[in-house]
This record gives structure tokens, sequence and C-alpha cells, in this order.
């Protein structure tokens, strides 16, 4: 089999799944085992809401930092538990109807299937495995003695620095930028985007889809089937 010479490089939350990385801890979240953790751990993370909301539209990188730093204590035996479920119960669920026909024109244009997300690795790797990715490219929890510890291993996996791990994987596979495909619903990820030589905003939001238009990039609707 003829190994492809191009990638076509999907955001994950919004573009193919309608959650983002939000709902995945308010399911780690609702579920660690007592009763007191569950409130306590649900109390933290509806009082620091707005703040995140507010800090996601400002400035990625540190609400990633600020959000990891929720995972802190948690046992990665635990994580990884909660990870299968929150495929099944949240994550597939929410997949968009026209997900697997886009992933199927990538492949049929000779593409290996690469997902970019901010998410942590854990809890899309059953998302992954199930759309038959060749690749994930996500944010990797630091662990000590087995708990989280909060903190990403760098370097953290959002806007500019999305483009910039995707040039080292087509650097380190003899893949040419230029013809890879990149694919987001975010204005945020603009990077990604204008990196690569086919760039496509699918469900994209009002400044991404005003963008595309200005470039005339391809516009996808992947809520429909």
């Amino acid at each position: 089999m003829t190994t492809p010479q191009k990638a076509a490089f999907f955001d994950v939350d919004g573009t193919l799944v309608r959650t983002n990385i939000v709902h995945a801890f308010a399911y780690y979240a609702m579920n660690q085992g007592t009763i007191f953790g569950t409130a306590w751990q649900t109390a933290k993370t509806a009082a620091a809401a707005p703040f995140l909301w507010a800090l996601d539209k400002v400035n990625r990188k540190a609400f990633n930092e600020l959000f990891y730093g929720f995972y802190k204590g948690q046992t990665q035996d635990r994580l990884l538990t909660l990870a299968d479920e929150l495929f099944t119960d949240v994550l597939k669920p929410a997949l968009h109807p026209g997900t697997g026909r886009l992933l199927d024109e990538t492949r049929r244009a000779g593409c290996r299937v690469v997902l970019v997300t901010g998410a942590l690795d854990f809890t899309v790797r059953r998302l992954a495995d199930h759309l038959g990715a060749d690749d994930l490219i996500a944010n990797r929890m630091h662990f000590v003695d087995g708990v989280a510890t909060g903190r990403v291993i760098p370097p953290i996996v959002e806007g500019a620095h999305k483009a910039q791990v995707m040039r080292d994987y087509c650097v380190k596979r003899g893949l040419a930028l230029d013809r890879c495909w990149a694919f987001s619903d975010s204005f945020s990820d603009y990077p990604m985007l204008a990196v690569v030589g086919h760039p496509t905003a699918v469900n994209p939001d009002v400044r991404l889809r005003s963008v595309a238009r200005a470039y005339e990039w391809p516009i996808v609707d992947t809520t429909q089937g």
C-alpha cells in the first residue's frame, strides 16, 4: 500500500463533534466516585466558568493552562477509565452527522487523517480510534506517580502552536504543507488553516466565516447528514 504523501488536519471540537473541552471536564467532575468529590469539583468548575469563558476569548493559551489545573490530584487510572465512558456517553453521540463523509472524502483524496486538538489526549483517543484517524496531536497531562499535576506537557496545542506542530509533523514525515488540508470551525484556528495549501472552514463561527468568504476558502457544514 502506498503511503499518503499529504495530510488532512482536523480540529475536533465544533468541527467533528458538537462538544468542547469543558464538556469533557464536566463529565469527569460529575463522576468522581464520591458525593463530596463530585460536589466539590462541580462547584469549582461552576464558580470559575464565567472567568474561563472570558479568558478563552482573550487568551486561549492562558485559558488552557488554567483550565487543565482543575485536573490536579486526579489519578491517571481513574482518568483513563472515565475516558472510555466519556467516549460512549458524550463524544460518540455528539458526532456531527456529516463527519464520516468529510473524513472519507479526504481519504479518497489520498490524505492521512490527523486530529489536532487542544483536548487532553486520553479524552479523545477513543474518538480518534473510532474515526480511524491515522494520528492524534493533542495536549498531554503531566503525571507524577500516577497523579495529575494539573500542568500540560509543553508545547500547549492551541492557536499558532497548532500550526507549528503541523509543520513539525510534515517535516518529520516528508509531507509538503502546501499539499495538505486543514479543517476547523473557529477563528482561533486561523493559523492552522492559513499554514496549509487547502484550508476549509467547517461550521464556522462568525469571524471565520467572514475570513473564509474573503479568501474564498470552502465552507462546509457537517451538522447535516
